[in-house]
């Protein structure tokens, strides 16, 4: 396992992350907690939950799992996030005061903690000010409810904004974002990264492989069967199963990973999350197995680090399409000469 600090910040994680969606789901409590003291056991102090994962029992079980084992919790950094309805009434979601306050206050004591490492906005709120969120993340801070303030799925001039909020308001920076983000889906390449290399902002990616694509278990026309997530239940993804399958560009990636795999003895999964690891900004990958081997496998890419052939291969096949105007090569952005 290898370790790099959380954004700008001195504190250090894993540069792999165990992410818990899976918890009180697709994973019963026991083998939540099989995974937990798998991926500890291999080096990792980084663990990313949500308490809209499981309606609150994905923060439970970890909640459970750390108060059997009160010397695991110090060596630990533990995200979690909120934003999404947990009940009803029209304050029970969003980024607002009063449904943060809430959040916050159940999130701790499902988790057991005095003080949530890194608090995330699970996403952008429309209706709530992002200068009244900013402020709630300052006072939780100085609570000492929350140590770092962080955003997921933001895009890039949400970011910026929120960034630029915090720092001239003299509030608590935000740290990481956490997007989609993997060989099949690099769009926040256009903003996203540029904003977080500028501002010292830590990527802390989730679906590393795609939603399993990246794993090898998809094969062209031929709709998944058995243990995979689709398989097991087409209806949640047949429309995003065609799409990914109609894509020449998709086959290109695989195949792509599969070759590096290959020639590497490695598992395309590993090879996946290597690649993912090194990118810029990237401070740890999510992982979201739902069994300890997945998991195991998973692991091994906490060693791997790709040569420069093997990742310009892979940057090559994976490279996203865009239109020449304004992130191709006639782009404001891409010019070399000033624009009359």
């Amino acid at each position: 396992m290898r370790y790099c600090k959380l954004g700008s910040t001195g504190t250090i994680v894993s540069t792999l992350c165990l992410g818990t969606m899976t918890f009180g789901n697709e994973t019963d409590e026991a083998g939540s907690h099989a995974q937990l003291d798998r991926f500890v056991e291999a080096g990792g102090t980084f663990l990313d939950t949500a308490d809209v994962y499981s309606r609150g029992i994905s923060e439970q079980i970890i909640g459970r799992w750390l108060r059997d084992r009160p010397d695991v919790r110090d060596r630990l950094v533990i995200a979690t996030k909120g934003r999404f309805p947990m009940g009803d009434g029209g304050n029970d979601a969003g980024l607002s005061r009063v449904h943060l306050s809430r959040a916050l206050d159940a999130s701790l004591t499902r988790l057991g903690v005095e003080t949530i490492d890194l608090y995330q906005a699970h996403a952008w709120d429309p209706q709530t000010p992002i200068e009244e969120t900013l402020r709630f993340f300052d006072d939780a801070v100085r609570a000492g409810k929350i140590r770092y303030v962080g955003v997921s799925n933001f895009v890039g001039w949400q970011l910026q904004k929120a960034t630029l909020l915090a720092r001239f308001g003299g509030l608590s920076p935000i740290v990481t974002v956490q997007p989609q983000y993997n060989l099949l889906a690099r769009d926040i390449e256009h903003e996203v990264v540029p904003v977080c290399l500028n501002e010292g902002i830590g990527i802390l990616p989730w679906s590393p492989l795609g939603g399993g694509w990246l794993t090898g278990k998809y094969r062209r026309d031929e709709l998944p069967t058995g243990a995979t997530r689709l398989g097991e239940n087409p209806n949640r993804g047949v429309e995003a199963y065609a799409g990914r399958n109609a894509s020449e560009q998709t086959w290109q990636v695989v195949d792509a990973v599969r070759a590096v795999a290959e020639a590497r003895d490695a598992s395309m999964a590993a090879v996946a999350l290597a690649w993912l690891a090194d990118a810029p900004a990237v401070t740890s990958v999510i992982l979201g197995a739902r069994t300890t081997e997945q998991l195991d496998d998973n692991l091994t890419a906490g060693d791997l680090v790709l040569d420069a052939a093997e990742r310009a291969r892979l940057d090559e096949a994976s490279a996203p399409r865009v239109a020449d105007y304004p992130y191709g090569p006639a782009g404001v952005g891409q010019q070399s000469r000033k624009i009359p």
